[in-house]
C-alpha cells in the first residue's frame, strides 16, 4: 500500500474554512489562525523577500495598514524565506506587519499555493502569489490567485470594506 502523498493541487474556495496555520515570524514570534480569531485576516503569499514585485506588494500593504486596522483586519505576509531574511526585509522597508516563514512548505501546500513554476526554461516548485481574505470566523471570503501587484492592495481593501 502506498503512503499518502500531499499534492500541491489543493484548491480552496470562497466559503471554505481556512486551514489552521502556525508559523514562526520575524521578531521571534508565531502567528496562527486560532490566535487571530475575531479579526479579519489578509494572508498574502509571495515568492521571495526583497525582490521587485514582492517589495512593491509589501510596501503597498504597509502604506495602507491604517485603513486595514480601522477595519479590524490584520495583514500577514508569507513566504518560504527564513525568519532572519524576513527580519532584514521588514527592517529595510519598515513593514508594520508580521512576515511568516513557511520554510517547510506545509502551509503553502494546505493553501494550494505551492506550485510548479517555470523560469528561463527551468521548472521548479515555488509559491504562486496568492492572497486570502479570511473573516473573523475563519471562513475564506475572497481569494486572489496569480496576483498582479499593481492595484492589488486597493482591491483587497475594497473587499474588506464590503465584509459584513
Amino acid at each position: 500500500m502506498k503512503a499518502a502523498v500531499k499534492t500541491t493541487d489543493t484548491q480552496l474556495e470562497v466559503g471554505d474554512k481556512a486551514p489552521e496555520f502556525n508559523m514562526p515570524t520575524n521578531g521571534g514570534g508565531n502567528v496562527s489562525l486560532s490566535a487571530l480569531a475575531g479579526k479579519n485576516i489578509v494572508l498574502y503569499f509571495y515568492p521571495k523577500d526583497d525582490t521587485p514585485g514582492c517589495t512593491v506588494e509589501a510596501k503597498d500593504f504597509r502604506d495602507s495598514i491604517e485603513d486595514f486596522e480601522k477595519l479590524d483586519t490584520v495583514i500577514i505576509g508569507v513566504s518560504k524565506d527564513s525568519v532572519k531574511s524576513h527580519e532584514k526585509f521588514q527592517e529595510k522597508y519598515c513593514l508594520p506587519f508580521p512576515l511568516a516563514s513557511a520554510e517547510e512548505t506545509s502551509v503553502c501546500e494546505d493553501f494550494g499555493v505551492w506550485k510548479e513554476k517555470m523560469n528561463y526554461g527551468k521548472t521548479y516548485m515555488g509559491i504562486e502569489r496568492t492572497t486570502f481574505l479570511i473573516d473573523k470566523k475563519g471562513i475564506i471570503r475572497q481569494i486572489w490567485r496569480k496576483v498582479k501587484v499593481e492595484g492589488h492592495v486597493d482591491a483587497v481593501l475594497e473587499t474588506v470594506k464590503d465584509l459584513k
